[in-house]
């Protein structure tokens, strides 16, 4: 049996006013569960950032942490383009991670795999 392979993901966190926080985590239901709780930052906290507007998934650490500081120096205007494509009515998109699938037992659980298409995201990285 292979160990599954480390997943990172890059998040932005939104409020209804359109705030966004954009964050890195390995484990995306504590960390984003912890935004939701208003346990995570400081900055999420105080603007009640607790939608999960938008994630990249991401094998390399490295690759991932490159990535959260490249959205953190977009402009806001380019962060939205990044959301909109894949999200237009800036749903949470946690909700539902947790339903049962219909062909599961009843006892059991899963998180539903919500992947946006962020390859046909556009790409802000200086040429």
């Amino acid at each position: 049996m292979h160990p599954q392979p480390k997943t990172y993901l890059v998040y932005i966190m939104s409020n209804r006013s359109k705030t966004l926080y954009t964050g890195v985590t390995n484990s995306r239901f504590r960390r984003v569960g912890q935004h939701k709780e208003a346990d995570g930052s400081g900055f999420t906290t105080r603007y009640k950032l607790d939608r999960l507007v938008y994630f990249e998934r991401f094998e390399s650490v490295h690759r991932a942490i490159g990535r959260e500081n490249q959205i953190k120096r977009l402009l806001g205007i380019k962060k939205i383009t990044l959301i909109v494509p894949v999200n237009h009515t800036w749903r949470d998109v946690r909700d539902g991670w947790y339903d049962r699938h219909q062909f599961q037992p009843d006892n059991a659980w899963i998180a539903k795999d919500i992947r946006p298409e962020t390859a046909m995201a556009p790409d802000f990285r200086s040429h």
